[in-house]
């Protein structure tokens, strides 16, 4: 009910029971303006009071609250942590350090630090430092080889690279996020010894972004648990969180072992046309992140369809048409394999035997069925 009818609403009335009309500036009719006004705002609180009562409409703190109720808090931002290799022109006779704090970047300005001071040995070409994203969130799940630029670089350091990516970025869960594991709390209850027990409980933890249970896998009386990380493989320091918790949780007589998942590497190659009065290497790279941020520690189990791939790459703004290359057939992974993002090649199907890379480069295009060479 708007405001407008409520005030029509009081005008009919008073003027059924009075025979009079209020005039549209008079003071009665202000009056029941105000009136109108104060009734509508209940109307509004009362609506808002109903949809904060129910998890399936409820928002924000409200939403937590319900969560809680369950057992199930709401998963935070969390930064991507990695290594990156700092290296120097040419061997050099003394060592060269690596400050702690060394601020290092992708082409897309994402930022990391590193954690603690490197050192180049004398004579030797490179050092490894650990990093961590400045900002918290999933844009931090870098792919590998794309840190490659430095805010301020140390005194005889002239480049930097990831030789991995970096993973268990994420960001805060969102309202409907949290609202799909609370409801699901309602389909399958936890009793302290079935699988939506094990699931739950693992599920708690801010950086798990799946799990697998297998009851009995190692025979009765036996439980394991496989989760995955958000961005990817979960570390031994979370594995070993787990195991911890599940050990003081446990039901009786019960053994429960904490297993990382079995990693599938999936190299992807794509020949990409980009629409009329796009720039190619900005939709490549849009390709990029899209994919990078497809595979996160949610395709957990999950078989993996080429047709999901090319509707994700299709679904790219920039992208007229494309062909998947690689990988040449489904692949229908296991509940306890964990898709990993390998090598990512993307050729501009708009020239003729020319592969462009993430400098704006072109290589020699190799691209044949079953397979391109070279990453992007």
């Amino acid at each position: 009910m708007t405001l407008e009818e409520i005030y029509q609403g009081l005008a009919s009335e008073f003027q059924a029971q009075t025979g009079q009309t209020a005039g549209g500036s008079s003071e009665l009719a202000v009056r029941f303006y105000a009136v109108a006004a104060q009734i509508y705002s209940l109307y509004v609180q009362a609506e808002w009071t109903r949809r904060q009562c129910f998890p399936q409409t409820a928002l924000g703190e409200d939403l937590d609250k319900h969560a809680k109720l369950r057992g199930v808090t709401r998963r935070g931002a969390a930064c991507a942590a990695g290594t990156v290799r700092f290296y120097v022109g040419e061997a050099r006779e003394a060592d060269t350090q690596v400050p702690q704090g060394t601020v290092c970047m992708t082409a897309g300005g994402v930022r990391f630090i590193t954690d603690r001071s490197g050192i180049i040995p004398a004579g030797e070409a490179y050092c490894e430092a650990p990093v961590t994203a400045v900002e918290a969130g999933a844009a931090g799940n870098v792919g590998q080889g794309t840190i490659v630029y430095m805010a301020m670089p140390p005194i005889g350091v002239v480049a930097c690279a990831n030789p991995e990516a970096l993973s268990n970025g994420q960001d805060a869960e969102s309202d409907e996020e949290l609202r799909v594991r609370v409801l699901a709390t309602f389909q399958r209850l936890a009793n302290g010894a079935n699988n939506a027990f094990y699931r739950q409980a693992a599920m708690s933890f801010d950086a798990v972004a799946a799990v697998t249970v297998l009851p009995r896998n190692r025979g009765v009386g036996t439980v394991d648990v496989v989760p995955a990380a958000q961005g990817g493989a979960p570390d031994q320091k979370l594995l070993d969180a787990l195991q911890a918790h599940f050990d003081r949780v446990r039901e009786i007589a019960c053994d429960v072992k904490v297993l990382p998942p079995a990693v599938e590497t999936v190299d992807v190659a794509v020949k990409l046309w980009a629409k009329d009065a796009w720039d190619f290497d900005k939709v490549a790279q849009a390709v990029r992140d899209r994919l990078e941020d497809w595979f996160n520690g949610e395709r957990l189990g999950q078989p993996l369809p080429r047709a999901q791939l090319i509707s994700l790459i299709y679904g790219v703004d920039g992208v007229a048409n494309c062909q998947l290359v690689s990988p040449a057939e489904d692949l229908p992974l296991s509940n306890i394999t964990l898709p990993v993002l390998g090598e990512r090649t993307i050729v501009n199907g708009a020239d003729s035997g020319k592969e462009r890379g993430p400098s704006g480069s072109e290589t020699d295009d190799t691209a044949e069925e079953g397979g391109v060479d070279g990453e992007v």
